[in-house]
């Protein structure tokens, strides 16, 4: 093996000590103070935002989500976020986020405020009913189907391959659903 000769500017420019003292306490409140991620439980996460996988680490304190950093620990992201990741600590604690949806009932003249849960409770429901109505275990040969048709889904480019991997993994073969379409950008 060889060694690779150090370079005058880099030997300039080397230090061994810190450049400037280490700041000291301005005064006994800031002494007492210490650091909000301390005791906090820490959980490995991963990124919600692209495909590429960065690691993240999260942290808790009483159930509640206080902090979202990047794991150094992790080979892909060296414990850096993009300016996405770094902010997903909004994406689930933002006073601004929507917690109620607006649902209008079949022939009613109002919209009336109801949760989250029970929208997602609804559209369980409406698939299931909608898949119940129309699967077919096997054909008129005996031949196995387990198809649905009288739904379909559409991925678009927005979604990344992997999004578009498991809706096509959940419909097709959780579902049963035959008519799957991922658009490329037009």
């Amino acid at each position: 093996m060889f060694k690779l000769p150090v370079l005058p500017f880099v030997q300039r420019y080397t230090r061994s000590e810190p450049s400037r003292p280490q700041a000291q306490p301005l005064s006994p409140r800031t002494a007492e103070k210490t650091s909000r991620l301390r005791g906090a439980t820490v959980t490995d996460g991963l990124c919600p935002y692209c495909a590429v996988g960065c690691s993240q680490l999260l942290y808790t304190k009483a159930g509640q989500l206080i902090d979202i950093e990047g794991d150094p620990r992790s080979p892909i992201n060296e414990g850096t976020l993009c300016p996405k990741g770094a902010n997903a600590l909004l994406l689930a604690v933002n006073p601004h986020r929507m917690k109620t949806v607006l649902y209008r009932a079949p022939y009613s003249d109002r919209w009336e405020t109801k949760t989250l849960d029970w929208a997602l409770d609804q559209i369980a429901q409406r698939v299931k009913a909608a898949r119940d109505a129309d699967f077919t275990a096997r054909d008129e040969q005996g031949r196995t189907l387990n198809s649905v048709r009288n739904m379909g889904t559409l991925g678009g480019a927005s979604l990344n391959v992997e999004d578009n991997y498991l809706i096509k993994k959940l419909f097709t073969g959780g579902l049963g659903v035959v008519s799957i379409e991922n658009q490329a950008r037009i």
